[in-house]
């Protein structure tokens, strides 16, 4: 077992603990899936940002100020890891066109706007659609998301800006909304 100095409290961890809580790993599972890690890929991705919050642990640098927060950033980059490792084999589209049930459910017209979205998100530039994922749906905070990936709160909100602009033109395009 790693042995190193280890505090309670916000921000911190206890090494041989679980380093991730229930809440971070849901958390990480979701930023790793929007980013188009597919579901059977996904314990692995959990399991890398466990091992990358031990390492330092081990290395004996002090836990991230915000776990949950650094979490969802080393899962955002794992996602982007993978898709360049892939390069794309598999269109989130395709994925979701997969799981999709023979018969819309009553929400029909949620089901169409979620796989709108979830398909111009899929053709967005790698680092637009990761502070598109970072920002609504892991629901961090753009002084957040620049901290952690070491970019000026300008740089986030341009790309979140452009982003959101290249959504809404392809849910146009597509007559979604």
């Amino acid at each position: 077992m790693l042995r190193g100095r280890t505090r309670r409290g916000r921000g911190s961890y206890v090494v041989g603990d679980d380093p991730l809580d229930a809440a971070q790993e849901r958390r990480v599972r979701a930023v790793l899936a929007l980013g188009g890690v597919p579901q059977a890929d996904l314990p692995d991705g959990v399991q890398q940002v466990r091992l990358r919050l031990l390492e330092r642990a081990a290395s004996g640098q002090e836990a991230p100020r915000d776990v949950s927060a650094w979490a969802a950033v080393v899962a955002s980059n794992l996602a982007m890891d993978w898709h360049r490792a892939k390069r794309r084999q598999e269109r989130l589209g395709e994925r979701l066109a997969a799981l999709r049930p023979t018969e819309l459910p009553s929400g029909e017209e949620t089901s169409l706007l979620s796989l709108a979205v979830a398909r111009g998100l899929d053709e967005l530039p790698d680092a637009q659609r990761q502070v598109v994922v970072l920002r609504f749906y892991a629901d961090l905070p753009v002084r957040s998301i620049a901290e952690q990936l070491g970019v000026p709160e300008g740089t986030v909100k341009s790309r979140l800006h452009t982003a959101v602009r290249a959504l809404r033109a392809r849910l146009h395009e597509d007559e979604v909304v």
